[in-house]
This record gives C-alpha cells, structure tokens and sequence, in this order.
C-alpha cells in the first residue's frame, strides 16, 4: 500500500511530488522522501544565510517525516546529499554526523551539483525501513 505523508513541520512541495511517500505491504514498511531543502514551513522563507543553521533545518524537515511514520535516524538506511558546493562538505558532515549515532548511521553519497532547487546550499533525502 502506497500512503503519502505531509507535515506542516516540513516545506511544502515546490513542484508535482510530495514531501514523502510510505509503501507497506505484508514483508516490508518504507519510507522514500523527497529533497529537502531550508525552507521555513511557517513562513515559506528560505533560511541560508548559514550553512550549519540551514543543514539543521534540513534534518529537522527529514526528522518531522519519519516521526509521521513513527520513526527515528535509527531507521534510515540511505541518504543523499546535494552540495552546491563541495568546499561545503565539512560543515554540512559535521551537522548531519550530529543526528546519527556512528555505529548505526546509513550509507550516503554526497555529491557536487551544478545547482539546487532555490539556489540553495545542501539539499538531502533519505529511505529508512520499520524493523519487523
């Protein structure tokens, strides 16, 4: 079965997709969301002005879609992250370290794109899975 999530506590969809989509059936519950970026869901305003304040806001927005599902960063299987700029990854590493506990953190890819949705610094997405 195929649900959609939405939060309020995440930016709403920019384009045709949704914030997240949870696919269960009788062997497996997964959650697929979308790039994340630093918006302000209340306000709609772009947060970017710092690079360790806008990787926050982006990993508080992954947080509130796996707490739709009750899930936690012990959940997530995979991530990736979009840099603007690679110069960046330091930063970026340092705040995303943060929500994962090393011994269980998920595989990644981070890579350098030309440009990002709103001219932003980092965008991330993610796929965790329910332990049965």
């Amino acid at each position: 079965m195929k649900k959609i999530i939405y939060t309020d506590l995440a930016p709403k969809p920019i384009g045709p997709y949704n914030q997240a989509v949870y696919y269960s059936n009788d062997f497996e519950k997964t959650l697929y969301t979308s790039g994340q970026i630093a918006i302000d869901p209340a306000t709609g305003e772009l947060k970017i002005d710092d690079l360790k304040e806008e990787t926050h806001l982006v990993m508080k927005h992954l947080e509130s879609l796996l707490k739709q599902v009750d899930m936690t960063f012990e959940n997530v299987l995979k991530t990736s992250i979009f840099l603007s700029d690679m110069g960046n990854f330091a930063t970026v590493n340092e705040v995303y370290g943060s929500y994962f506990k090393e011994e269980t953190a998920p595989a990644r890819e981070t890579v350098e794109v030309a440009n990002l949705p709103k001219y932003v610094n980092v965008e991330i997405s993610l796929i965790a899975k329910h332990d049965f």
